[in-house]
C-alpha cells in the first residue's frame, strides 16, 4: 500500500485561509548543526518560521499579513504533519507577482511546533 507523502498544503493565518501554489517549507529543527572537528559541533538557534508561494486572489489579506505582529501560522502537510508557528510576522521583502498571480511569503516567528 502507497503512503502520501506529497501534495497540497493548507495554511491558514489568525483562521483566515490561504491558497497556497506548490508546497510549504518549515524547519524540522530549532537549531542548525555544524561540524567543527570530527565528533564536535555547534549549534545557532533558527528562528521559527514558514515559506510559501501563494496565489494573490480577490481576497487575499494584504493588510491584515503586512500589518500583522503576534499572528498564529498554521500549516497542514499533504502527509497529515501540522506546524504551528506563533508570535508570526511577515518578514523580507514580498511582492506581487502581475506574471502569475503569486507571491512568495516568509513568516518568521516565536514558537514553531509540530503536531
Amino acid at each position: 500500500m502507497g503512503e502520501k507523502v506529497a501534495g497540497t498544503a493548507y495554511v491558514k493565518v489568525d483562521g483566515t485561509q490561504l491558497t497556497i501554489s506548490g508546497g510549504a517549507e518549515a524547519p524540522l529543527m530549532a537549531v542548525k548543526r555544524e561540524t567543527v572537528y570530527p565528533g564536535f559541533y555547534k549549534e545557532e538557534a533558527l528562528a521559527p518560521s514558514l515559506k510559501m508561494t501563494a496565489i494573490l486572489s480577490q481576497g487575499f489579506p494584504i493588510k491584515m499579513l503586512a500589518n500583522g505582529r503576534d499572528m498564529t501560522v498554521t500549516c497542514e502537510f499533504a502527509n497529515g504533519k501540522v506546524y504551528v508557528l506563533s508570535g508570526a510576522y511577515l518578514v523580507d521583502e514580498p511582492a506581487a507577482k502581475g506574471d502569475d498571480g503569486t507571491t512568495e511569503l516568509q513568516f518568521d516567528g516565536v514558537n514553531g511546533s509540530w503536531q
